[in-house]
C-alpha cells in the first residue's frame, strides 16, 4: 500500500514537472519567434538603414528609381486610417457591448447578434474590400462632387470606413465578455441608491470594466494598423503625403503588397523590408503603451 502511494506521488510530481517544462518551453517559443523575426527583418534591412539613414523616416519621397527612399508619407497614412477607423468604430462598438453585455444577455436576438458579431471577425479582408470598392466609394465619391473636391472615390476615408466595420467585432467582443462579468450586487447597488440605468452604465459598469474596453480597442487598433488587402484595394495607393481624409494614400503595409514583386533592386527590397520593421515598431510600441495604461487603470481602479 505504501509503494503504490509513493508511486502515485511520484507519478504526479513527474507530470508536473513534465508541464512546467512545456510551459517553459512554450514560452521560450515565443521569445525565439519575437527574436528571429526581428533579426531577420533588421538584417535584411541594413542595406537601406546604411544608404537612407534617419531620413527614410523623415523624407516624404519615394522614388525608387532615383534610389531615394522616404517612408513618412506610409507612416503617416497608416497612423491616420487606423486611428480614424477607431474613431468609427468605437461609438458603435461600445454602443453594441454594452447592449448585448447589459440588457441583451440571453434569448433569441442574442445568439443571433454574437454569431453576426463572429461572422463579421471572420469573413476575409478582400471581401471587405470588394465590397468597399462597390458600396462605400460610389457614396464617397457622391460626397466629394457635393463638397467640391476631386471625387476619387477610393482615399483615407474609404479604407478608414471599411477598417471600422472590420475592427467592431474585435472590440465589442472583449468589451461585451469584460461587461458581463461586472458583479450583479455592485450593479443592484447602483439601482437601490436611486441610480437610472443611464447612470448604473455610465458610473458603475464603464468604469469598472475600462481596463478591459481598452484592452478590446487595443485589440481592434492592432488589427487597424495590420491590415493590408482591404485597405490596398480602398486607400488609393498614393506616395504623397495627404492633405485631407479624402486624399489618396498609402500604408505601410498596403506600399509592401504593392511593390515586393517589383522590387528587383538590392536597395529597393532592403527598403521595403525596412518599411516592415518599422511596421514591427508602431505595432510593438501601441501595444506596450496599452498594456502600460491598462496596469495604470488596474492600480487605480
Amino acid at each position: 500500500m505504501l509503494n503504490l502511494t509513493q508511486k502515485t506521488i511520484r507519478s504526479v510530481e513527474l507530470k508536473e514537472s513534465l508541464f512546467k517544462k512545456l510551459l517553459v518551453l512554450s514560452g521560450l517559443v515565443v521569445v525565439f519567434l519575437m527574436s528571429g523575426l526581428f533579426l531577420t527583418l533588421f538584417t535584411k534591412s541594413l542595406l537601406s538603414i546604411s544608404h537612407s539613414g534617419f531620413s527614410f523616416l523623415t523624407s516624404s519621397t519615394w522614388d525608387p528609381v532615383k534610389e531615394t527612399y522616404g517612408a513618412l508619407p506610409f507612416l503617416l497614412g497608416t497612423l491616420i486610417t487606423s486611428i480614424l477607423a477607431l474613431l468609427i468604430s468605437l461609438p458603435f462598438s461600445a454602443a453594441l457591448s454594452i447592449f448585448i453585455g447589459e440588457y441583451l444577455k440571453e434569448g433569441f436576438w442574442t445568439t443571433v447578434l454574437n454569431s453576426s458579431i463572429d461572422l463579421l471577425a471572420g469573413i476575409p479582408s478582400v471581401i471587405f474590400g470588394f465590397w468597399g470598392l462597390f458600396v462605400v466609394v460610389p457614396i464617397i465619391r457622391k460626397i466629394e462632387l457635393f463638397l467640391g473636391i476631386i471625387p476619387h472615390g477610393v482615399g483615407i476615408l474609404s479604407s478608414s470606413i471599411i477598417l471600422a466595420l472590420m475592427i467592431i467585432p474585435y472590440s465589442a467582443s472583449i468589451s461585451r465578455e469584460v461587461i458581463s462579468l461586472v458583479p450583479q450586487d455592485i450593479k443592484e447597488a447602483a439601482l437601490s441608491l436611486g441610480a437610472t440605468p443611464f447612470e448604473m452604465v455610465t458610473k458603475v459598469i464603464l468604469p469598472y470594466a475600462k481596463s478591459g474596453i481598452f484592452a478590446g480597442f487595443l485589440m481592434s487598433f492592432g488589427r487597424a494598423i495590420s491590415e493590408t488587402m482591404a485597405v490596398t484595394m480602398l486607400i488609393g495607393n498614393s506616395n504623397k503625403i495627404p492633405s485631407s481624409i479624402f486624399s489618396p494614400a498609402n500604408t505601410l503595409s498596403s506600399v509592401i503588397a504593392n511593390e515586393f514583386a517589383e522590387a528587383a533592386e538590392a536597395e529597393y527590397l532592403s527598403s521595403l523590408i525596412e518599411l516592415a520593421l518599422v511596421l514591427f515598431f508602431v505595432t510593438a510600441f501601441f501595444s506596450l503603451v496599452g498594456r502600460f495604461i491598462i496596469k495604470k487603470w488596474m492600480v487605480n481602479a
